[in-house]
This record gives structure tokens, C-alpha cells and sequence, in this order.
């Protein structure tokens, strides 16, 4: 795929962190989950500027699952639906990104995202469910006249997905390169592709595909 001249283009590593992988078995585990991390570096090569993204999260969120409210069961709030296992907590090594990538210091932007505790955004770009608080994101990719967006990391179907349908209403042209992302489920997954691919994001199979 023909990208336009690298300072256009961003690359996006959105909530690559172990939390989201086998090495944390009662977080929130996606098989293959802890294996991107060369590809995210590769795509990163076509970029002139890499975003980040982490999930931080208070042990004490009112969004943890328990046994009478299991993960997935709603909850009411404006910002929070549903419950989901505690992770992510800041000092613990799900909190971590996966070994291969930078420190979030070397990052041209970075995100941290769901510190309040009744807060549990799924996208990078907006601190609240309805897309109100910006994280930033978007005006940073703007300020900088990026047109293009490369994105991977955890997990496709739902804070990859968010993340691109996000920046796709925003105006720009997102790349989601399949290699460098894992979905927590075959058929959420299948649907967040296509839900992507009709807002207009492009899939790739892996970084290799792409020519400047």
C-alpha cells in the first residue's frame, strides 16, 4: 500500500500492555496477545511521529467485576457500561507495555486513559463514552497535519476499534494492519473489522505491505 510522505503519517500503539495478554491470566488474557510487539516497532518505520495508548486503572473502579456482578453484566453511569475484571492497575506488571516497545516517555504522544474510577473509556482519543473530553490525540495528529494513521495493539474488537472509528469520524485515513493487533474473540473481532472497513479504514495483512 502506497502511504503518503512519512511526516503525514502517525503510527498508533493503542493499549499494548500485558494486561491484555496470557502473561496476566486473570486480567483480561488475548491469546497471542504478548507477540505484536515487533510488528507495532515495524509499522512505526513508516511514521514520522508514534502515539501511544494505556488503560490505568484504580484497583477500587466501580466497573470491577465481582461474583454477584460478573464481567460483561452492565452497569449504570455516563461513563462506564459494563463490568470487566480489574486490571491495568498502575504498578503491577499488566499496567506495563510489551517489553519490545519504548518507554512511554519516548513516545511522541501518549495517552493514559480511565484513571477516574467511574470512568471506562474504550477509544484513545476521548476521555468519556460520549465523546466529549478529548485526550488530545486528535489535535496533536492535526497540529502536526498528519493525514494518515497506522494503528495496532490490544484488542481489535474493542479499544483498536474504538481508537479508529474515532480518528475516522475526525477526518483522518486509518491503516489497521492486521499482524500488530489480536481480538479477544473470532466473531467480535470479524464484526469490528467490518465495522472499521465500512467507516473507511483500510486493513493490511502486516507492516510489509506498506511502500512510501
Amino acid at each position: 500500500m502506497q502511504l503518503p510522505a512519512k511526516h503525514y503519517v502517525a503510527s498508533f500503539d493503542v493499549d499494548a500492555q500485558y494486561t491484555f495478554t496470557p502473561a496476566c491470566p486473570d486480567e483480561l488474557p488475548v491469546s497471542e496477545g504478548d507477540t505484536l510487539g515487533p510488528e507495532l516497532n515495524a509499522q512505526a518505520q513508516f511514521g514520522a511521529y508514534r502515539i501511544g495508548s494505556k488503560d490505568a486503572h484504580s484497583p477500587h473502579a466501580l466497573w470491577i467485576s465481582h461474583e454477584q456482578a460478573p464481567p460483561f453484566s452492565a452497569i449504570a453511569g455516563k461513563n462506564m457500561d459494563i463490568r470487566w475484571p480489574s486490571h491495568a492497575v498502575p504498578g503491577t506488571k499488566g499496567f506495563e507495555l510489551l517489553s519490545e516497545l519504548p518507554h512511554p516517555a519516548d513516545y511522541d504522544f501518549f495517552v493514559w486513559k480511565g484513571v477516574e474510577p467511574d470512568m471506562h473509556p474504550y477509544g484513545a482519543c476521548y476521555h468519556d463514552l460520549a465523546e466529549r473530553m478529548s485526550t488530545g490525540v486528535i489535535e496533536f495528529l492535526q497540529a502536526k497535519q498528519v493525514t494518515t494513521v497506522l494503528i495496532g495493539g490490544l484488542a481489535t474488537d474493542y479499544c483498536v476499534r474504538h481508537t479508529t472509528l474515532q480518528l475516522l469520524k475526525a477526518g483522518f485515513k486509518v491503516i489497521v494492519n492486521l499482524a500488530a493487533t489480536r481480538g479477544v474473540a473470532p466473531d467480535s473481532t470479524a464484526q469490528a473489522l467490518e465495522e472499521m472497513t465500512q467507516a473507511g479504514a483500510q486493513l493490511i495483512a502486516n507492516a510489509a505491505a506498506l511502500t512510501q
